[in-house]
């Protein structure tokens, strides 16, 4: 679904991109889940922190301003339409975990994407409250992404490299 699409103010804008962040931050944990077993599988996720933090920024300046400035960082930059790209990151902690407890990395991925879950649901339930946009269950697809401009490689953990 592409959200942007129907976006009548800053408050949905905001909301969209929670939706669309998780949808891909759940496409990321089940990638993590199926490498389990992959040789060299480094683990990733996406910019939890540098989203917060860049979301909070985007909303202070809406506050201050009356408008709504999405400012781009390391990870996360956006472009014209509406677009957003994320770079997914090395998950370092879920990583040594992989290696030395399997049991509790599959806890730790469970975990996030109960919480990406949440995340979901909250914002799409908001957004649904304050603008009338009805979100529908995020596909298994990757339809859903090209809204935001990520690249299939940015989508799937893939195995580290061995070169």
């Amino acid at each position: 679904m592409d959200l942007l699409s129907f976006i009548p103010d800053n408050i949905t804008e905001v909301l969209a991109k929670i939706v669309l962040f998780t949808e891909l931050r759940r496409g990321i944990l089940n990638g993590n889940v199926r490498g389990i077993h992959t040789r060299g599988y480094m683990p990733r996720d996406l910019p939890v922190l540098e989203f917060a933090n860049l979301l909070n920024v985007a909303v202070s300046e809406h506050l201050q301003h009356h408008r709504l400035l999405f400012r781009d960082t390391t990870n996360i930059t956006f472009g014209d339409g509406g677009t957003m790209r994320i770079h997914p990151i090395a998950d370092e902690h879920a990583g040594a975990l992989l290696q030395t407890n399997p049991e509790e990395y599959l806890n730790l991925q469970t975990s996030r994407l109960e919480e990406n879950s949440l995340n979901w649901l909250v914002a799409r339930e908001l957004m649904q409250r304050h603008s009338g946009t009805v979100c529908s269950l995020p596909s298994t697809t990757r339809d859903n992404t090209v809204a935001i401009d990520v690249f299939p490689e940015d989508l799937s953990s893939r195995p580290a490299s061995t070169e």
